[in-house]
């Protein structure tokens, strides 16, 4: 291939004509909007000395569309908060290479790791002139852009992690909220009734039981109760009160949080759950921790990490390490970027067009926004195994 040259991506035209008819109060045939077309996107030219550790100036830009994008991501920051912000430049310039360039002109911005600093670099691409604001990952930074006020505010695309989202300020990250709820959905397809929630205290709590309570209520199933549980304990007094609160439920859903579940799991095992007529729904989080003995016979939805196989080997031939999740979701939301902006324009980005209900398929696979800033994503739903993960079934979401 030609070095510089765009490739030709049969994703943005798919999903321009479905934006498109989105936004003239249509809905397209195939419902979902494709962000790639793993058949057919070319390799892009290698991008020498390019990868995930090294050092990149305060702003870059890239692409010379019409757009304006701003990117915000913390690329000298230390450890792995530097690591995430260099790896997601590099999916975004991926994006870019792929399909942006002539579409979009991204600024990426270095927030050093700093929520005040992100937070500022925020407040100036909102208010000069950004259609769209990518990122910041810094928590802090994104929970204040989304306190904000003002009707003509651009749409944020938030990288940060475990953010509930905000009215125009969208969660993009898988949060554990949503694989509970994917997770629960999963057994609940399957005739499960009755579940119980254990989950960690703190302010993510009340956002977990709302989404599982919904992801139940789509299959006629209930949360009988929601118990959040002190880590001092493991759990244990929580277990307790469920023994005396609910007959009989058919799951235990366990929101373990930041921290480890096998406290958790073995209190449960001490009253014989999981067991034949009770199974233990898990988290995405859980796969943070070493695969336990203990998490032996539970479900659990996460990402596929084969859904970034279409990206996969171009990025590793360009950057020279391989991609991940952090490059995938910014890779989508470039791409979701120029589809938009290739579809309806700079001006495009309403919240009609970005809360389609049918969603979008990217790297990250099938996810979609809505209208309180959380976004809810489709994904395989598994069994832990012999310490592995075992598909169940290929699509769970609980929406």
């Amino acid at each position: 291939m030609e070095a510089g040259r765009q490739v030709r991506n049969p994703w943005i035209w798919a999903l321009a004509l479905g934006l498109a008819m989105t936004a003239s109060g249509c809905q397209s045939k195939g419902g979902v909007s494709e962000v790639l077309d793993p058949a057919t996107i070319a390799a892009p030219a290698v991008q020498n000395g390019a990868s995930g550790s090294s050092p990149a100036p305060a702003t870059q830009s890239l692409g010379t569309g019409s757009t304006k994008v701003t990117m915000l991501l913390p690329l000298s920051a230390s450890g792995t908060s530097g690591e995430t912000g260099r790896k997601m430049r590099d999916g975004a310039r991926l994006a870019m290479t792929d399909i942006g360039n002539g579409l979009l002109t991204l600024t990426i911005q270095d927030t050093k790791g700093d929520s005040a600093q992100a937070g500022k670099l925020a407040v100036q691409a909102i208010t000069t002139g950004s259609k769209v604001v990518i990122g910041p990952t810094e928590l802090p930074a994104a929970q204040h852009i989304a306190t904000l006020s003002g009707s003509k505010r651009p749409p944020v695309l938030a990288l940060a992690d475990n953010f509930a989202g905000g009215a125009g300020v969208y969660a993009v990250r898988l949060s554990e909220a949503d694989s509970a709820a994917a997770g629960a959905a999963g057994l609940a397809a399957k005739g499960r009734k009755k579940f119980v929630l254990l989950v960690a205290e703190g302010s993510n709590a009340s956002v977990v039981e709302k989404r599982v309570a919904n992801g139940l209520s789509i299959y006629g199933a209930t949360l009988a109760v929601t118990l959040p549980y002190s880590a001092g304990d493991g759990g244990a007094k929580a277990i307790d009160q469920m023994g005396s609160i609910v007959d009989a439920p058919d799951a235990v859903i366990v929101a373990s949080g930041d921290g480890s579940p096998a406290a958790v799991l073995a209190a449960l095992k001490s009253k014989g759950i999981p067991g034949k007529a009770v199974s233990v729904v898990g988290t995405d989080r859980w796969l943070e921790h070493p695969m336990d003995p203990l998490f032996e016979g539970a479900y659990i939805a996460t990402l596929d990490p084969g859904e970034t196989g279409p990206i996969a080997d171009r990025f590793r031939t360009t950057y020279n390490y391989p991609a991940d999740v952090d490059v995938a979701y910014a890779y989508d939301m470039v791409a979701l970027t120029a589809g938009i902006a290739s579809a309806v324009g700079p001006d495009g980005f309403s919240k009609q067009v970005l809360e389609n209900p049918n969603g979008f398929r990217g790297s990250t696979g099938l996810f979609r926004f809505r209208a309180d800033g959380s976004s809810q994503r489709s994904m395989p739903f598994y069994r832990i195994e012999k310490g592995a993960l075992k598909l169940v079934a290929k699509s769970t979401s609980g929406f």
